[in-house]
């Protein structure tokens, strides 16, 4: 696995992208015989023979009180289905989750409780979990002649990929329990507005080294990617963070766990199929052969329905729940 110095390799996906965003072909690409989206897992609260407060009800309770019902939250993995089923929506292709918990204009559709009292909180967007990761390259590999070679895009704008020239870092790392004074020095010297502007720009590491942060971008519309070379077999396994180059090295020397961001495209050498994670999406499309997305629809271990090319996935394509 190694960065693609010369990213003319993916020049083929711009050439079947739409250049605007009316359908979902602004970002997965045309030309496949079949697709499916691959539903972002969601999550849910509960609260043992009662219904979780709303907001408002929260900020009435006094802390001990808060911290009291804490203790008992009952947090958990849940599918768009079963989301659906609580808030009496129905779930169908191209639904969209602000209208699956039925949000009132001007609301948060983020989290939202349903009448049987439970609290629902929206997936990820731009980001499929390890685990349903390595459930669809299972699919994958079995479906294309190259499961040895190919290729990953990581957007480059998502956390701290990449360095930069600039006068702030893009993250600072606190130690826990350490000098108090010290802490309020870095507190100040990261928030200092007034030295700031006179702080000269120098390069701000990235988890990528320079090289790679100021190379060559894989250019598509309206996004710019950093390219990877990665056997598409790496995904099937949900410890493939350990093994890629863009690995956050810089947050495991500060004590946290493994990870790296997840790729935004990923395809194999002969081009079978796609996977398309994009930033703004709350799921995954995979394009490929029609066999091929048969089966990811049929595994009862992810939650995927079948769409068709020119599919709109934006806020207002849900016309069921509409």
């Amino acid at each position: 696995m190694e960065w693609i110095e010369n990213p003319s390799v993916g020049d083929w996906l711009r050439e079947q992208l739409d250049e605007d965003y009316s359908s979902m072909h602004g970002v997965v690409p045309r030309g496949y015989p079949a697709y499916a989206r691959v539903f972002h897992p969601a999550s849910v609260r509960s609260l043992p023979d009662r219904a979780v407060p709303t907001h408002q009800e929260w900020e009435r309770l006094t802390p001990d009180e808060q911290g009291r019902l804490v203790d008992l939250f009952i947090d958990a993995p849940t599918t768009w289905a079963e989301t659906a089923a609580a808030f009496g929506t129905t779930l169908h292709p191209l639904a969209q989750w602000q209208r699956i918990v039925r949000t009132p204009a001007e609301e948060d559709w983020r989290t939202r409780v349903a009448p049987d009292g439970r609290e629902f909180t929206a997936p990820l967007d731009g980001e499929l979990d390890v685990d349903a990761l390595a459930l669809v390259a299972a699919h994958l590999i079995s479906h294309t002649r190259t499961p040895d070679a190919g290729y990953a895009a990581l957007w480059e704008g998502t956390g701290s990929l990449v360095g930069y020239l600039g006068e702030s870092p893009s993250r600072v790392f606190f130690s826990i329990g350490g000098d108090p004074n010290h802490e309020a020095m870095l507190n100040r010297s990261t928030h200092d507005p007034f030295n700031n502007v006179f702080r000269k720009p120098s390069w701000q590491e990235g988890i990528l080294s320079r090289e790679i942060s100021e190379g060559p971008r894989l250019r598509l519309p309206g996004r710019d990617h950093v390219l990877f070379s990665v056997p598409p077999r790496i995904f099937a396994d949900p410890h493939w963070v350990l093994d890629v180059p863009w690995r956050d090295r810089i947050a495991e020397e500060h004590g946290f766990p493994p990870s790296a961001q997840g790729p935004s495209i990923i395809w194999p050498e002969d081009r079978a199929w796609v996977v398309v994670t994009e930033v703004d999406f709350d799921s995954t499309v995979v394009a490929g052969s029609a066999e091929l997305i048969r089966a990811i629809c049929a595994d009862e271990r992810l939650e995927a329905l079948p769409i068709t090319e020119g599919a709109n996935l934006g806020w207002n394509g849900d016309e069921v729940n509409g």
